[in-house]
């Protein structure tokens, strides 16, 4: 219905900021890491919206830009994910670190997100992974070149050491000697880790 309200931050609350345009005051729900949460009194502002219509409630949900609004819309067709559970996950982290948590199935970083369990999560993972766009390309790209037995291996050690699964393929992906034992790709890893 109202696909962007620009206006002036008028007041935050918890979860939420109103947006005062027209002589009317929109409560919008954003997440808690938007700059639009961190807007100053009497700032202009501008916001994507999306109406939630619930049998007891209507809700805006708000975003400072269209890849976050994006997946949010893709995060809420997940079968047990509302839309206060969508806002929990996009709370924690950028929308292209969320991305990436799914693309590399990395269900554990989604945990992180307030009220999201480890099912919800995987099923997150599971539905999403190949809704996410460019990305995708991102991480068949980095399996590609972790592909050898030993950076298999590796990337199963690190993730025994409480690396997330995307952290270990991401800093394997970035040794680019080849053939080395599994303790040199592990060492290499954790040295990228590190930086």
């Amino acid at each position: 219905m109202f696909h962007y309200i620009k206006g002036v931050a008028a007041m935050r609350f918890e979860g939420g900021i109103v947006i005062e345009t027209g002589g009317i005051g929109y409560e919008i729900f954003v997440p808690d890491n938007s700059p639009v949460y961190l807007a100053e009194s009497g700032q202009t502002v501008m916001i994507y919206t999306v109406m939630a219509v619930r049998e007891d409630d209507v809700s805006l949900y708000g975003f400072h830009d269209k890849e976050t609004l994006e997946l949010f819309k893709k995060l809420i067709t997940v079968n047990g994910v509302g839309a206060k559970a969508a806002m929990s996950i996009l709370s924690i982290m950028p929308a292209g670190e969320i991305k990436k948590a799914i693309v590399f199935e990395d269900a554990a970083a989604l945990t992180k997100a307030n009220g999201i369990g480890k099912k919800i999560a995987q099923r997150i993972t599971l539905e999403l992974k190949d809704k996410m766009g460019a990305v995708g390309g991102l991480a068949e790209a980095a399996e590609k070149t972790v592909s050898d037995s030993g950076k298999t291996e590796a990337i199963n050690a690190l993730i025994s050491l409480g690396y997330s699964r995307s952290e270990a393929i991401t800093a394997l992906a970035e040794v680019s000697e080849e053939h080395l034992s599994v303790e040199e790709y592990i060492k290499r890893a954790l040295k990228g880790i590190g930086r």
